[in-house]
């Protein structure tokens, strides 16, 4: 039994060996390591719009009760919209006490609030504008925001994650050229990648005529990928 462990250690030695040598090699041999970034730019097909019911009321019952009426007529002007049911999901749903902390006495319960909130999903992004002024109509009082995306994002990613590679090799190639040496194989390479667009406008203007709307601007998105590439020099 005891001649086996020395045999298991040897094994092992000669299993290990060949991958810290391989390490090792690629340790001592020149590298040039950089980084490039590419972007693409492309406009939102995809609007976000959170909106929702804050009701008061002396009992819980009554705050819940005035939310609930004026939320299906919310719900009712999304459907009227156009929005799909699967496209509207309930975000938030609470029921607080409201304090009096007046007179520095003992706090005490006045009533309660009630907040019911939605967000809806659409791809008709003119619509956003008088979507949010029928809810407002329905009896919508809280508006978080509008978030724009792109639908297919990953298109425009490739997009972006090719134009970086280029420029990485293309500073790697200048950076060895300068240096005297030659450009090899490729050790290392990692990506990163970023989403970010402008912040929606949503403002109220004078009405020029009874018809006007809330003007939504989507504005354009930028998607960025960025591409750490380590070369091998001869």
């Amino acid at each position: 039994m005891k001649a086996l462990f020395p045999l298991l250690a040897g094994a092992l030695l000669m299993t290990t060996a060949p991958a810290s040598a391989h390490d090792s090699h690629i340790d001592t041999i020149g590298k040039i390591s950089v980084s490039a970034t590419g972007n693409s730019y492309q406009a939102p097909d995809i609007a976000t719009v959170s909106a929702g019911v804050v009701t008061q009321g002396v009992t819980a019952q009554d705050a819940m009760r005035a939310n609930a009426r004026q939320m299906t007529a919310v719900f009712d002007a999304l459907k009227a919209a156009g929005i799909q049911q699967r496209h509207i999901q309930t975000s938030q749903l609470s029921l607080n006490p409201q304090y009096d902390y007046t007179n520095r006495q003992k706090p005490r319960i006045t009533g309660y609030e009630a907040r019911n909130t939605v967000t809806a999903h659409s791809e008709d992004l003119d619509q956003v504008g008088p979507m949010l002024d029928a809810l407002v109509t329905a009896g919508a009082n809280n508006i978080n925001g509008t978030n724009f995306s792109i639908k297919d994002a990953e298109a425009a990613k490739s997009d972006a994650r090719r134009e970086a590679v280029i420029d990485a090799r293309r500073k790697a190639g200048e950076m060895a050229e300068a240096a005297g040496v030659s450009l090899g194989r490729i050790l290392q390479m990692s990506e990163s990648s970023h989403q970010s667009g402008p912040q929606p406008m949503m403002r109220t203007m004078a009405m020029e005529s009874a018809g006007a709307s809330t003007p939504i601007a989507g504005g354009e998105q930028t998607l960025s990928v960025t591409v750490n590439i380590t070369y091998a020099i001869d």
